[in-house]
């Protein structure tokens, strides 16, 4: 089930566009939920949640680099270890490259951190806020490496204001934004606590596109299903009448009906529009256990 799940992925893939060959973390292949394998030009990343065998290991890093011809590296990421550590299976030393998605380019790094730069589940997230960026003052929230903000620019937004406590991460937007010729663009990048910094975030609204994709849980910072309210109650002092919003849950023990009902009861003037679908390759053997984002309008 694996190898046949893999090669038919492999089949599809548009080997120009950075995407995801296998999603074991969905739990819909039995014996492969701790296995993910992701192409990321010229580089195959295989992420492991639990050791497996070295043997099984080079036999399919030999067999995934065959089968892309422009590979050059197969890497693997141990989760499972302190600090996710990453080393070359096949193929050259690469720590790092840049990828394409929709034709916008994105830089990943191999090895620095436990995450590479760009959720790849977030795809068709990013295609959307392209496709209903276009005039708009745009607030992303927990922006990360930005890549939204990205999207929004490619889109025709007039300004986006990044939000995210981890300055460094904050730098890889302004790197990324740079890499798409976006050096002209309004856009502002704020490394403080959402929290807490709500008068520096109406300070650039109002706005008419919302982004909000936070981490589940941060220790001593962010516990997503006690604090998503927090952001929803500010709706009305941060957005114009008829603005839209992203908003996104990662947390798998959180459905989207719980996001739903939070906004019902926080912020009543956002009606549900539509839940923005995952990449088909994100196969979760239980609804509403992988990425959850959904479109709102706000209409008070």
């Amino acid at each position: 089930m694996f190898l046949t799940e893999v090669e038919k992925n492999l089949a599809d893939a548009d080997v120009s566009q950075c995407q995801r060959l296998f999603h074991g973390r969905g739990h819909a292949f039995s014996g492969f939920e701790h296995v993910n394998i992701d192409w990321l030009s010229p580089v195959i990343l295989i992420t492991l949640y639990q050791e497996m065998d070295d043997d099984w290991l080079f036999k399919h890093a030999k067999m995934l680099i065959d089968a892309i011809p422009s590979c050059r590296s197969v890497q693997v990421q141990r989760r499972f270890l302190p600090f996710s550590p990453t080393e070359v299976l096949l193929g050259d030393e690469i720590a790092e490259t840049i990828v394409i998605e929709h034709e916008l380019r994105y830089h990943i790094q191999f090895g620095k951190s436990q995450n590479i730069g760009l959720f790849l589940d977030m795809a068709n997230g990013r295609k959307w806020v392209k496709a209903n960026a276009h005039g708009k003052n745009v607030l992303n929230l927990f922006a990360y490496t930005c890549a939204f903000s990205v999207a929004a620019v490619a889109g025709g937004a007039t300004k986006v204001v990044n939000i995210d406590m981890a300055k460094g991460a904050l730098a890889k937007g302004r790197e990324n934004h740079r890499l798409n010729n976006h050096e002209n663009i309004n856009v502002v990048f704020e490394g403080v606590d959402i929290f807490k910094s709500y008068n520096r975030l109406k300070k650039y609204g109002p706005y008419q596109l919302l982004i909000c994709d936070p981490p589940s849980f941060q220790k001593g910072s962010v516990n997503i299903e006690r604090d998503y309210k927090k952001i929803l109650k500010r709706i009305p002092q941060l957005l114009s009448p008829g603005a839209e919003l992203l908003l996104c849950l990662n947390s798998p023990s959180l459905d989207e009906n719980f996001l739903i009902n939070e906004v019902a009861r926080e912020c009543p003037a956002c009606q549900f529009v539509e839940k923005i679908e995952n990449p088909v390759v994100f196969k979760e053997a239980i609804k509403g256990k992988g990425l959850k984002a959904l479109s709102f309008k706000y209409l008070p």
